[in-house]
This record gives C-alpha cells, sequence and structure tokens, in this order.
C-alpha cells in the first residue's frame, strides 16, 4: 500500500463517522461526503461552533508550517465541539504540528495505515462522545490496514451515543484519578480516552495502547520516543526499551510516569521535530515532572535528542550512536536536542515564489514614500521567505517578532540609561555622555535616533573593548535598535472572520506600538456572492471599541491625501494602529486598474467602504472623510424636520458639525435629552444624579445598592442602581457624570479577595487604566469623578495573618484605583463586616449618613416608607400557586434561563436553574450568556424504585440530562444538564415512568426519607407505607405542575380556583424535612430533620409508634453566628395512625410562625428556639387535640450502610453496594450505568436509594441469586474492597453545575481520601470506619455538621474543618479550624489519626475520641455550637 493510502483510509472513515467533512487535499477523491476547500483557504469559518446535537465534524489537511499557523491562534475557540482533525504529515518532522495540541483536549498519533485507521476510529467516537475536539497526527508512510465494512463502521460510531441534547457523556465529576498528584481534570479526560479505545477494540479486535513498549521489561535505558522510530525498534540491544507514543494529550503525570520502568537509569526523549521553538520540549517537561513524584534516588537521568531521517538499515548504526552518547558523562556529554540520522526535509518543501500583487504595490510604495530613509520595518515582509521560511510572512509570527524588536529596544534604553548613571567611573567620556542623553531625549524622533545611535556605537568602538563595562556590550549588542522605526504588519482580511481569536484581537490587546495595516479585497459588486456562513466582521469597527486604538479606514483609489493622512497619524500614535485598506481584485494580478478605480468609488459613494479616522490622541477623536457619506447627512438634516426639536437655535452648528464628526454632537443632544426626561421622571432635578454601581454575587451587595439607591430618590436624588458591567464608561465616569453627578460602589467579596462576577470587567478596565499611566495616555482619566465605595466582607474569612489583606480587598482596591486615576473621594471608604453585632450592616448604618451630608441632602425629611424588596414571600404570594410566568419563559427561545422569579417557582417543581460555572468566565469573555442548564429531582418517598422505573430513569439522563444521574442524600434521582428545551420533555418522561418532580424542592415538604435496608427490620413495610402516606398527605395541591409540564387544563377556564388547604398562599417560610429511622440503625440521619419519626417495636416485634423528635437542620450562613447547624429534641411519641398528622401540625405551627422576614433564620430550628421547645410543643398538642406520650426507650450505634448480601425477613435478599457520593455513571472500568441497566433488565424486586448515597439491590428471590451476583461481578457492581474511610464518605455535588457551591465537593472528595487513607492502612485502621463528608458551601446537603470529620467549602480549594460529630448522628461536630487547604488538612489528620489508633479504647470513634483527646469540645445545643470553636490543639 503506497504512503497516500494512509490518507484514503483516514478519509474513508471520516465520511463514515462524520456528518461534514472537510478536506484541503488537493488529491483527494470525487466523494459526495466530502466537501473540498483550497489548499490554501482558511477551514476554521467553515467548521461549526454550535453543532447540532449528535453532529460529527472532521477537517483533513496537510499540517505545514503555514497551515498550523492559520489554524493556531483561533483552534482554542473549537476546542470544546465535537470535531476531529486529521493532520497529514508531509514531512517526518513533527516541529510546526505538535503546535496544535496546545489548543485541543486531545491528540493522538499514527506512523502506520493501520494506526491511522484504528485512530481516526478512536478519534470520532472520542469526539462524538465527549463532544471535544481531537487531533490526528498522520505519518504518510506505506503499509496495508484491516479492512472493516462500511455497516460496522457506521454502527460503531452510532452505539450508545450519550451527548444527546448538547451535554456531554462526563458529568465534570469524572473518574477517580489513578493518584492523588494528577490534575484531576487531565485524569478525566484520560479516563475519556481509556473508554473510548476500549470501545474501539471492540470493533477492530485488537488493543489500542496510549504506547507500544519494546525491549527489555527491565531496561537500564529506556527511550521515550515519538515520530516513526519502526528502524530503531529492531535493532535494539538488550538492555534497552522504547516506548512510542500514540496518545500525545491527554497524559496525567501517573500515567506517563507508569511508562518508566523503576529500573531505567537514563531515559532519553527522543522526538522528530528538527525546528523547535524551545530548548526544552513538552512532552520532556511533562516527563521530568511526573518524575517529581519518585524519591530523587530512584529518578533517571534525562536527556533530549532529536531524530531525524532513519533508513531500516540504519537502525542498529543510529541506536548505538544515541545510547553511547546518553551514556556519556561529564565533559563527552553531548548537547541537547542533538540530531541523530539524517536532516529532517523541510515540511513545505520548495520554498515557495512570493511575488507581491500589483495593485497592492500602491500601499507599499505610500509607506516608502512616508517613512524614507530606512524608517520603514514591514515585519512579515514577503522578502524574510527565504531566510525565515513561509511562516515569516504571517502576521501572527510578525507581530511577535515586533514585540520582540519593542522589548529589545526597551532594553536598549535601560542600557543606554544604566550607562549614563555610571559615566566617568566606567571610562564614559563627556562626549559620549552627552550623546546618550541626547538619544534618551529624542530617541522617539526618527532622524535624530538614528543619527544619535551612529555616533554613540563609533564613540564605543574607539575605546578599548576590555575597558568597557557590561552595560557598554549590551548597548553594542543591541545598536540595531538605535533607530525610531515605523513598524508595521500587512495582512489581508481574514483576521475580520473570527475577531475575538484573530491576530487583531492579539495586537489590540497587547497594546504594543505596532501598525496593522489590513488589505479587504473583496469588490463591491460581488460583496453578496461571499459565503453567507463565512460572514466577515467590521474589524474597524471592533476596534472602535477598545477606545484606545488608532482605527483609519481608507481606499487609495478614492483619497489619497486621506491615506497619506492616515498613515502619519497612525505612525505617531504611541500604541496600536489598525489602517483599514480596500483593494478590490488585490490579489488578482490580471484585473485591470479601472476595474479597481470602479469598484473602489462604487464602494466609498455607497457608503460600503466608508473612509474615516479615529485618533485617541486628539480632543475630538473622530473624523469622517467620505464626501458622499457627508453629503448625504446634510440632506437628510434638512429633510427631517422632527431633528430640529434638539432646539431650532442650534441647528445649523449641529449640523456643520455633524458631517464632520459622523453626527457625534447629535448622539450626544440626544442622550442628553433622554438622560434629563428619565431625571424629570424621577422628581431629581433638583438634586445631584446617583448611580450606585454594584458587584454582587450572592445578592447581599446588590441588595444594599438597591435599598440605598431607593433611599436616594425618596431624598430628591435622581438615583439608580445597576450591576457594575453592565454599565459603559459613558454611564458611570462620562462627562456629565463628573460635571453634575456622583458614583457610589457597592462591592462583596470573593473568592481570595477578589471581585464578584459581575464587577470584574470593570476592575479590569481600571486595571488597564492604570497600567497605561505614562505611556502617553491621559494621566488622570477619571479626574473630576465623584465617588464613593462600601465594600462587605468577613474579617474572620481568612484567620492567619498572613492572609488578612483579602478582607474587603475588593473595595479597597477599587477605592485606590479611582483614586490614582484622578477621581475625588467624597467619603472616606466604608467596610461592613460579617462579624459585627449587626453583620454588614453596623459598617453601612455609620457610612450612609456621611454620604447623604456629601451629597447635600442630609437634612432632607424623608416621609415616605421606603418601599420593601421583593422576596421570595412576594414571589409566592404574586405566583397564583406556582405558575407564576414558567410557561411563557419555557417558550421563550433568546435565552437558556428563565426569569429569577419563575427559577425560584420551579424549584416547587422540583427544578432548579444552573449554570456551567467551569465555562461560565470563558463565556462571559466571550460576550454569551451563560451556560444554562437545570437540575431536576424526583419525588420518591422511601427511596424505592422498580426495575422500569430505574431503566426510564438511565434514559432520561441519556436523552435530556448530561448522561449520569445522582442518588441524593434525599433518597432520590437527580439530573443535571437538562437543557431549558429540555425540561417539559424531561419531566413528561419521569411522570410517564409514574414518578413525579413536585414538591422535591421549594419551601414545602420535601421527600420524606425511610430506612433502607429491609434486612434490619420486620418493621420496614409499615415505616416505608408511612413515607409514602406523608409524601401524599403534605403535598402542594395547586394544579399549575400538570398544566404547565403535562398539558392539563384548567377547569373551566379560570373559573374553579386554586388552593392549598395545608399550606396556604405563602406556603412554608422556608423547606421543610421529614425522616423516619429503625433502630439501631440511624442511615438516615433522623436527628438532622425537621421532623424524624423513630420507629418502636413492642415486645412481639410489631409496630407500636414513633417516638417523635423536632428541630434539626444542617444550613449554615459562614460567619453569621444568627445561624448554626441544630439536631432534634425528642419530645413524645406517637401510634402509627396518627403519625402523619403529627408531621402536619408541626409543619402547620412552623407555618405560622416561622420568619418570613429572614431567610437565613426561617427554618423550623430557628422557631424553636426563638419560641422556645416547651411552647412549641405545646401549639403542636393543641392542632393535635391531645398531649404527645412520653417517648419510648430506643437505642441506635450508627448511621451507616450495611455492605453485602443480607437476609430479609421474609427470605428474600438484599445487596447494598458502593456507588460513589452516588454518581451512576459509566467510567474506565466501572461500567456502573449500564450494568444498573442490564441488571434492572432481569431483576423482579426493586432498587432501594440510600440517604448515605448508595443503592441497594432489593428483594431478589433465592433462585435468582446466582445471576444477580454474576452480573454485579460483571460490571464490578460488587466490590466492596474500599477502605472503612471511603465507604463512610459522602459529599454534594458542588461544582460545576451547584450556583451556590464556593469551593469543590464531590470531584474532590475521592482524591482527599486517597491521601487520607494512606494514613488509615499505616495506623492500621483500613477497614475502621470514620465518617467524612463534604459540602462545596455552608447549606449542608451532605448533612456535614453530624459526620465526625467535615469540611465545607469557602472558597476554592479552602475549606472549614469541623470534628467531633457523633457516629449515629447523635452529635453534631464544631469548627476545628475555620479554613484549611489540603496541605493543612494532610498535615493535622496525619498525626492525628496516628494518636486516634495508639490510644483509642475499645469500641471508641473517632468522633468520640477527638473530644477525650482535647481536640475539640462537645456541642451541646446548635445555639452554642460556636463556644469553643477553633479546638484546643
Amino acid at each position: 500500500m503506497s504512503p497516500a493510502a494512509a490518507a484514503a483510509v483516514v478519509t474513508r472513515i471520516s465520511t463514515l463517522t462524520s456528518s461534514l467533512v472537510l478536506t484541503s487535499l488537493p488529491s483527494s477523491p470525487s466523494n459526495a461526503g466530502l466537501t473540498h476547500l483550497s489548499p490554501t483557504a482558511d477551514p476554521l469559518p467553515h467548521l461549526p461552533l454550535s453543532p447540532a446535537p449528535g453532529a460529527l465534524t472532521t477537517l483533513i489537511f496537510r499540517a505545514t508550517s503555514s497551515s498550523v499557523l492559520l489554524l493556531l491562534p483561533r483552534l482554542p475557540a473549537y476546542a470544546h465541539t465535537p470535531l476531529v482533525l486529521h493532520a497529514l504529515l508531509p514531512s517526518p518532522d513533527l516541529s510546526a504540528p505538535l503546535a496544535l495540541r496546545t489548543a485541543v483536549p486531545f491528540a493522538l498519533h499514527s506512523t502506520t495505515p493501520q494506526e491511522a485507521q484504528d485512530h481516526a476510529l478512536l478519534a470520532a467516537r472520542l469526539a462524538k462522545t465527549e463532544r471535544k475536539a481531537v487531533l490526528h497526527l498522520v505519518h504518510l508512510s506505506a503499509g496495508e490496514a484491516q479492512e472493516l465494512s462500511d455497516e460496522a463502521v457506521s454502527k460503531f460510531i452510532s452505539a450508545d451515543v450519550r451527548a444527546v441534547n448538547g451535554h456531554p457523556t462526563s458529568n465534570g465529576n469524572g473518574s477517580k484519578p489513578p493518584s492523588s498528584a494528577d490534575d484531576p481534570a487531565l485524569s478525566a479526560l484520560y479516563a475519556a480516552y481509556a473508554l473510548a479505545a476500549a470501545q474501539t477494540l471492540a470493533l477492530v479486535q485488537h488493543a489500542l495502547p496510549p504506547y507500544a513498549y519494546s525491549g527489555s521489561p527491565s531496561p537500564r535505558v529506556l527511550i521515550l520516543a515519538l515520530g516513526s522510530v519502526g528502524p530503531l525498534v529492531s535493532a535494539l540491544p538488550g538492555d534497552t526499551a522504547l516506548v512510542s507514543l500514540a496518545l500525545l494529550q491527554p497524559w496525567p503525570a501517573s500515567r506517563l510516569l507508569a511508562a518508566v520502568p523503576e529500573s531505567a537509569g537514563t531515559v532519553i526523549v527522543l522526538e522528530q521535530t528538527q525546528r523547535r521553538g524551545q530548548k526544552w520540549s513538552t512532552l520532556y517537561l511533562e516527563l521530568v515532572q511526573a518524575l517529581q513524584a519518585r524519591e530523587r534516588q530512584r529518578r533517571p537521568r534525562v536527556v533530549s535528542a532529536t531524530l531525524g531521517l532513519v533508513g531500516q538499515e540504519e537502525g542498529g548504526k543510529v541506536l548505538a550512536q544515541l545510547l553511547a552518547d546518553a551514556d556519556a558523562e561529564g565533559e563527552g556529554r553531548p548537547a541537547a536536542n542533538k540530531l541523530y540520522g539524517a536532516p529532517l526535509a523541510p515540511a513545505a518543501g520548495k520554498m515557495p515564489h512570493v511575488t507581491v500583487p500589483q495593485h497592492e504595490h500602491a500601499y507599499l510604495q505610500l509607506l516608502d514614500t512616508v517613512f524614507p530613509d530606512n524608517r520603514l520595518e514591514i515585519v512579515n515582509s514577503p522578502s524574510a521567505l527565504a531566510e525565515q521560511g513561509e511562516e515569516a510572512a504571517r502576521p501572527e509570527y510578525a507581530l511577535g517578532v515586533a514585540q520582540a524588536r519593542i522589548e529589545a529596544r526597551q532594553r536598549l534604553g535601560e542600557a543606554v540609561k544604566r550607562l549614563l548613571r555610571e559615566g566617568t567611573r566606567v571610562g564614559v567620556p563627556e562626549s559620549l555622555h552627552v550623546l546618550l542623553a541626547q538619544w534618551v531625549q529624542e530617541q522617539d524622533d526618527p532622524t535624530s535616533s538614528r543619527e544619535l545611535g551612529e555616533q554613540i556605537v563609533a564613540s564605543l568602538q574607539t575605546l578599548p573593548s576590555a575597558t568597557l563595562s557590561p552595560s557598554a556590550h549590551d548597548v553594542l549588542a543591541l545598536q540595531e535598535h538605535f533607530p525610531a522605526k515605523s513598524r508595521w504588519i500587512i495582512n489581508s482580511d481574514t483576521w475580520s472572520y473570527d475577531l475575538g481569536r484573530s491576530g487583531l484581537h492579539h495586537l489590540l490587546a497587547s497594546g504594543a506600538n505596532v501598525n496593522l495595516l489590513l488589505l479587504d479585497t473583496t469588490p463591491y459588486s460581488v460583496r453578496q456572492a461571499a459565503d453567507p456562513e463565512k460572514r466577515k466582521k467590521d474589524a474597524g469597527l471592533y476596534a472602535l471599541n477598545r477606545g484606545d486604538v488608532y482605527v483609519a479606514s481608507v481606499a487609495v483609489y478614492s483619497s489619497y491625501g486621506q491615506v497619506l493622512q492616515a498613515l502619519v497619524e497612525a505612525d505617531a500614535y504611541q500604541g496600536p494602529s489598525v489602517v483599514l485598506a480596500y483593494l478590490p481584485y488585490g490579489e488578482d494580478e490580471a484585473a485591470p486598474a479601472l476595474e479597481v478605480l470602479k469598484e473602489t468609488k462604487r464602494a466609498v459613494d455607497a457608503g460600503y467602504w466608508p473612509l474615516y479616522r479615529w485618533d485617541p490622541a486628539k480632543h475630538e477623536p473622530f473624523e469622517l472623510d467620505s464626501e458622499a457619506v457627508k453629503a448625504d447627512l446634510r440632506e437628510f438634516l434638512d429633510r427631517q424636520n422632527h431633528l430640529s426639536l434638539l432646539e431650532a437655535g442650534e441647528r445649523p452648528r449641529m449640523a456643520a458639525e455633524l458631517v464632520g464628526s459622523l453626527g457625534q454632537d447629535l448622539l450626544e443632544a440626544r442622550q442628553q435629552r433622554a438622560k434629563e426626561a428619565y431625571e424629570a421622571l424621577l422628581g431629581g432635578l433638583e438634586g445631584p444624579r446617583v448611580l450606585v454601581a454594584y458587584a454582587s454575587d450572592g445578592g447581599a451587595a446588590e441588595k444594599v445598592a438597591k435599598r440605598l439607591a431607593g433611599r436616594a430618590r425618596a431624598r430628591g436624588l435622581a438615583a439608580s442602581a445597576r450591576p457594575m458591567d453592565d454599565l459603559a464608561w459613558d454611564e458611570w465616569a462620562g462627562d456629565d457624570v463628573r460635571k453634575d453627578g456622583f458614583t457610589v460602589f457597592v462591592t462583596s467579596t470573593a473568592g481570595q479577595g477578589e471581585p464578584p462576577q459581575n464587577g470584574r470587567n470593570t476592575f479590569k478596565l481600571l486595571s488597564g487604566l492604570l497600567a497605561r499611566k505614562g505611556t502617553g495616555v491621559q494621566e488622570k482619566p477619571l479626574e473630576e469623578l465623584k465617588y464613593a465605595v462600601f465594600g462587605m466582607g468577613d474579617s474572620h474569612y481568612w484567620p492567619r495573618a498572613e492572609d488578612a489583606h483579602y478582607y474587603n480587598k475588593p473595595s479597597k482596591d477599587l477605592d485606590s484605583r479611582l483614586e490614582a486615576l484622578g477621581a475625588t473621594r467624597v467619603v472616606d471608604l466604608g467596610l461592613g463586616d460579617d462579624q459585627d453585632a449587626d453583620g454588614p450592616e453596623t459598617g453601612y448604618k455609620a457610612w450612609e449618613p456621611l454620604l447623604w451630608r456629601a451629597l447635600g441632602v442630609a437634612d432632607v425629611e424623608v416621609l415616605e416608607a421606603e418601599p420593601e424588596p421583593i422576596t421570595n414571600e412576594y414571589i409566592k404570594i404574586a405566583s397564583n400557586y406556582l405558575r407564576g410566568s414558567i410557561v411563557e419563559g419555557l417558550r421563550d427561545t433568546t435565552t437558556g434561563a428563565l426569569a429569577a422569579s419563575d427559577g425560584q417557582l420551579t424549584k416547587f417543581h422540583g427544578i432548579y436553574e444552573q449554570d456551567d460555572r467551569d465555562i461560565r468566565d470563558e463565556r462571559k469573555d466571550a460576550g454569551l450568556e451563560p451556560a444554562y442548564a437545570f437540575m431536576i429531582r424526583v419525588r420518591m418517598p422511601g427511596g424505592v424504585c422498580k426495575p422500569e422505573q430505574w431503566q426510564a430513569i438511565s434514559q432520561i439522563a441519556d436523552e435530556h440530562g448530561n448522561g449520569t444521574f445522582k442518588l441524593t442524600t434525599r433518597q432520590t434521582f437527580q439530573f443535571h444538564g437538562v437543557i431549558k428545551r429540555h425540561l417539559k420533555p424531561a419531566v413528561r418522561a419521569i411522570n410517564r415512568a409514574l414518578l413525579d418532580t413536585i414538591a422535591a424542592c421549594g419551601d414545602v415538604n420535601r421527600g420524606v426519607l425511610c430506612s433502607a435496608l429491609p434486612a434490619l427490620s420486620n418493621l420496614h413495610a409499615e415505616t416505608y407505607a408511612l413515607s409514602k402516606k406523608i409524601s401524599e398527605h403534605l403535598m402542594p395541591r395547586t394544579s399549575a405542575y400538570h398544566e404547565i409540564w403535562l398539558d392539563k387544563k384548567q377547569v373551566a377556564g379560570n373559573a374553579v380556583k386554586d388552593m392549598e388547604p395545608l399550606y396556604g398562599p405563602y406556603y412554608l417560610p422556608r423547606k421543610f424535612k421529614i425522616a423516619i429511622a429503625i433502630p439501631p440503625n440511624n442511615d438516615v440521619d433522623v436527628f438532622c430533620n425537621d421532623v424524624g419519626l423513630i420507629a418502636i417495636a413492642d415486645k412481639q416485634g410489631h409496630l407500636a409508634g414513633y417516638n417523635v423528635s423536632i428541630g434539626g437542620g444542617m444550613g449554615v450562613t459562614h460567619s453569621n453566628k444568627k445561624t448554626y447547624p441544630r439536631l432534634g429534641d425528642v419530645i413524645g411519641f406517637v401510634k402509627p395512625e396518627e403519625a402523619h398528622l403529627f408531621c402536619e401540625k408541626v409543619m402547620l405551627v412552623q407555618r405560622d410562625n416561622g420568619n418570613r422576614q429572614d431567610r437565613k433564620n426561617a427554618r423550623l430550628k430557628y422557631t424553636i428556639d426563638r419560641m422556645g421547645l416547651d411552647v412549641f410543643k405545646k401549639e403542636v398538642e393543641k392542632l393535635l387535640g391531645h398531649a404527645l406520650d412520653p417517648a419510648r426507650p430506643y437505642t441506635f450505634d450508627n448511621n451507616l450502610d450495611q455492605w453485602g448480601w443480607k437476609q430479609s425477613m421474609d427470605g428474600k435478599w438484599n445487596f447494598t453496594m458502593f456507588i460513589e457520593n452516588g454518581r451512576v455513571q459509566d467510567e474506565p472500568g466501572k461500567p456502573y450505568k449500564t450494568g444498573l441497566v442490564d441488571i434492572a433488565k432481569v431483576h423482579k424486586g426493586t432498587f432501594r436509594l440510600t440517604a448515605n448515597q448508595h443503592l441497594i439491590l432489593a428483594e431478589v428471590d433465592e433462585k435468582d441469586v446466582p445471576e444477580m451476583k454474576k452480573l454485579l461481578a460483571k460490571y464490578k457492581l460488587d466490590n466492596l474492597q474500599y477502605t472503612g474511610l471511603r465507604l463512610s464518605s459522602s459529599a454534594c455535588v458542588a461544582f460545576p453545575t451547584c450556583g451556590l457551591a464556593m469551593a469543590e465537593s464531590e470531584r474532590y472528595l475521592p482524591v482527599l481520601i486517597d491521601k487520607v487513607e494512606k494514613f488509615c492502612e499505616d495506623a492500621g485502621l483500613r477497614n475502621d470506619e470514620i465518617v467524612m463528608r463534604m459540602t462545596g458551601c455552608p447549606n449542608g446537603c451532605a448533612r456535614p455538621y453530624a459526620a465526625e470529620v467535615a469540611f465545607v467549602g469557602k472558597a476554592p480549594g479552602s475549606y472549614m474543618m469541623l470534628l467531633g460529630g457523633g457516629f449515629y448522628g447523635q452529635r453534631l461536630n464544631k469548627i476545628y479550624r475555620e479554613t484549611v487547604s489540603e496541605p493543612e488538612i494532610l498535615a493535622i489528620l496525619k498525626p492525628m489519626i496516628k494518636r486516634y489508633a495508639l490510644e483509642r479504647n475499645p469500641g471508641e470513634r473517632f468522633g468520640d475520641w477527638t473530644i477525650r483527646a482535647g481536640y475539640i469540645t462537645p456541642v451541646t445545643s446548635g445555639k452554642e455550637w460556636y463556644e469553643g470553636m477553633g479546638g484546643n490543639m
């Protein structure tokens, strides 16, 4: 098979697996499935950024330097799309193609046609299932490939594709990494690759390893190779091995380390990359970093070498030289990256002949005319091609060169200044000193800088070299940079197709003093013939939007003088300049000059190509130079009478200036009138205008800002409140604002002292202005702006002294930056501290009067009461029994979100609005709304699910969610990643499975928990029946759920009104939770619930009734001591028949007495502590109609699940399996999701979800046990060989979907346990159960405050650590450390666990021991939770 066979194989596989195949191969066979592009065309505009669900796009191209450089800057935008890039290598040199691996998540490498076919299949599978880009580098070598049928390939690519509705199969939880040192994200990518490779193996019937290992299993020398290494493999000596990489990316450190045998003393990183951009390659650095995990004495020596062309018969000779050099030590050691074999052929073959189109000479000649005497420097001049290669002509390359030369000139300036300071001490003559000083003063003058530079060099060269100082040597080394150059980059309009990621964006963002000449060659007469999918953006408008870039639009065949002026101004401007030059038929040598002139006139006169100049250095920066457009505007003004409303007396002046500056005055006049009208509506003309700009993540700062604006309006001020990043510059810092207004900033604190999300762009803007001070821009751009700042933070959030500066850091930074930029502070910075008596309100109450005094309204009497803020209570009462405008919001396709008020209401329907927080910043930077999706929670009392329901749940996750689902701590299912248009189909599918989602969330009674394992007690059937009875009894009665999601109609329109007999129109103040436990197992953490029912058996073992507890709850707000966790108090005993009524009465007392003013203090636990337990109990008894009986004795001994097979009283079997953190998904080596579906197909009993996020295969007949065991073993679901610590752990979802998360939880806890369980094993505690829980925020979804050891997220990588909880949920833990990171966690737990193993009493649990050992004091009640926090050790 010829070398062309690899390309044919790849092309065939692509057409069978892809929806769209683009190829730029000139010899591609004619195929209906291919879209052919010109070999020099830019393919990216043809690739869909948002492909349809299930679609796959493939690009096949020759990986030359030019094609790689064309793709590289913009390829990251396609990294998270289902895209395969087959890069065919015309040369073995991988230098240029390897640069693309940094832009995509996955990269593969093939050296034979068989590998090319295998990896093409693997790449298609991986890209389609993960919806991420895959790069495939293919050597065009000879060989054969296994023949696969079209049907087999098509069936393979279409089978079991999870990403149906736009979400990847991975939910972000990822697989458990092989090593805790690995990056979890990298490990998740590797796991996805491994799964796809395993699936591909089933088709091709041979392994697809990430690397091929050849040679000795215990080598002395290992060669880690990348390239065509066939001749070397056949010549390996006995003590050497060679690893040839097929997977280029991703490589978790532990996986790469596993490829290096312990016996290897030397590792040679051998790569076929002749033209390296850096000394050490990425592979070399990755290996060195991975080896750091080994002890120093066990680390091999790593050397780097370059593989050239090696013939089959030359392999032994080349290998012998390579090994001899690698063994060389000391003086004889070879230089790094030495070439072994013949030099590699240039990737692009013969250098092409470069010509400049004849019409383009017009602009080049103009540049030569304007900048004579070698001042002109075209950085990407075609003349550089012969020396530097074809990439030198690319503008992206030129930008890097230009920046390097600018930096070199800056170093020259620094060297000259050093030499001036050294003076006569280093022998600088007086005449040279004068020359140096003159050059410093005139270095930007084109003529003087060149002449003075020549004289300086001549003077230095007359001095003896030995007497010259290092500074003088630096000056001579950099002498070519003495002249002030006019640097230009010339490019076509390709940068106008993806502005946000093109070289234009990089130029503007760099702020470099470089000029860009963009040539647009599209003739006006054929402008409509362009590809509509390849829309050209307005590069000029893009540059104008930055404000600090010189921009001009010119046409040499329309206005010669205007072009000259634009070129001169662009050169004079100290910063980036963009000159858009029109050149129709610019690339057509045969186009007659007359046609060029005609097309230019048509484009300019029609306004298609307006002529203008924008110079930020001028007071009036904009000038319109298009005479035809000016005339049209003048005629328009004369004709449109309504414009005279702008005041007839000023109209002539405005008209005259309009035609000179694109109507700037007209726009300003309209804005002014609009503002005046708005002020008149507010009635605030007597006082100054006040804008309150806020930055807020959780809403606290937003509430303060809106309240402040309302109070300002009540005092006669024209006030409004808006998010910082929603405001344009003119709205908070424009001239009119400075003249008669004030800007007040209110900001909270996020993360490690960072600004909140909706204020970060404003902070970046201010930082950019500060960075540009002293570079020629206005020194005080905010001069005369009057401002005030109020910040909100928590002084105890960072208890360590070295972290104290993070307290209220955003407000402090904002205040200092505004002052540095010239703004005037009218009130000193105000700071609100969560630790004060009233929280931030303490500081705010002292600061607000100072603001009114500064605004001159301190004495204004406010007669009307302030309007109350809109709260959840108002939303509920106005919702028409939970309807709101949800139906209308679901129809709105312009956004992926619902209205904020509807977002509160959908919680009652079991639905939470969320977004992917992993990509929130990325989407914001791209100008996109967050990646909104929804979480759906099922109502399933008692956690019992039928096999057919399980199958339906799994299918719903595939079709409407992200392909996974969660078993929650409330014994139910949770779907994530459901986009808005899939909400209704998903809910309908859940109802078809005879389940629903109503009341799974919201201010109502939520899912009722029940002890899960039937084998533990014959009371289970009765308690499970009670859980269903309570859930149904306390379910909301509104018909809104069925109308919205199931298309049921209201009876007689609106003639019959809804009503809620239990809840009323306000529903409850907050959520309400109930659990039923069967002693001795407290697997539902009964005391953590608002109401707990503890089943009590009589002497015959039958159900006698329930002890009842009230007042449990987990939620806390960090540093707000008015909030705390609480365990329930046992207050009596009820009979079975009135248990549901008792729950109802407790709920009704909470409904009528709960705090509806403050949701943070609205839970039942606070109501009980406010009213008093006895008073609350009497109110319940009053509604119940009798006093409660005394509580009866009971005993709990644990709150964990009982693993393995257990037999029930009725003879049936139950198997409790471990599902880490409740995430049901397929992972490499853990195909749990698939396995559970297969089990559900044959299972005749039920599935039972536990409150610890695990699963019970329940009610298995004796005869079916062998089959179940076989299936469990097949899918690795029978594996219980985990440490006691891991089996006792649980975590909430947290990032990336939970909007409340402050830190990782589900994705991080398994990694932390990897490390901590090593301490347990070393201490002999492998099988000892220690209850460890983690949450990403303080709301407590995983019940962390009842664990023996817990971690509660405060910021990314930062947690609150708690110790001392009771093993069976009988005692709260307590804050041991307010803030810890992983190193601190490990440093605390390692000696603690060792002490526990040595000092514990028989049967003593870890939580009890930490109290006895003096680490922490016990918690006696929720209200005393903060007493003694911080621990004693």
